[in-house]
């Protein structure tokens, strides 16, 4: 048995006296962690953290006493306990998650869109500010499974713990060209990783496991 967080994760700095200060959840986390640690948090109604690689997501569920979820576990939250295609139900209702909107790589990127985008335009932190793009978590109500777990198709694509390096679930922009909805699956990109639309969500071991 395992447990995951409601909400998509967001971080904060823990410094070496205990006190925490939230970190942007448009820029990726630093590398230079000497002095603080990296920890994951879940909360509704905030910007979740995009721009975070799967290594630095690891590091940042285990600071929190959890880790990532493998993907078998969060293939089987979003599902919800009758483990249907969708959070919601067993088939695509638009609209229900956050699974169409604004690109920011058009709207800030086209100008090199030909050349194709690298590291610099991906993680722009303009990217998850655009209106009509990234939601705070919990902005759509309907994306939640009967057991509680909201926005699991749609908004950020999220870490799992594969070392390949996988996300699952979609971005807002895409929830279905690589599997429809919860059986949404990628291994396009490797586990040091990261750009505007990855994000993640901690799991943890269920009491007395």
């Amino acid at each position: 048995m395992f447990c995951i967080d409601k909400w998509e994760g967001t971080i904060a700095l823990r410094a070496a006296d205990g006190t925490e200060t939230p970190w942007s959840p448009y820029q990726s986390p630093p590398s230079d962690t000497s002095t603080t640690k990296v920890v994951a948090k879940s909360a509704s109604g905030v910007v979740p953290q995009g721009y975070i690689s799967a290594r630095q997501a690891e590091t940042a569920c285990k600071n929190a006493g959890k880790r990532l979820c493998q993907p078998v576990e969060w293939r089987a939250a979003c599902g919800g306990s009758q483990g249907t295609a969708f959070p919601y139900g067993p088939t695509r209702v638009a609209g229900k998650c956050h699974d169409s909107g604004k690109s920011p790589m058009v709207a800030f990127h086209s100008a090199t869109m030909n050349r194709g985008w690298g590291q610099e335009e991906l993680n722009d932190p303009r990217n998850n500010q655009l209106e009509g793009g990234l939601a705070k978590t919990g902005a759509y109500a309907d994306c939640v499974t009967d057991q509680g777990v909201f926005d699991m198709v749609g908004n950020l694509s999220e870490w799992t713990a594969d070392p390949n390096g996988t996300f699952q679930g979609g971005l807002w922009l895409d929830t279905s060209q690589h599997g429809e909805g919860c059986a949404y699956r990628t291994i396009s990109h490797e586990y040091g990783y990261h750009d505007y639309s990855t994000g993640f969500r901690c799991c943890a071991d269920a009491a007395g496991e």
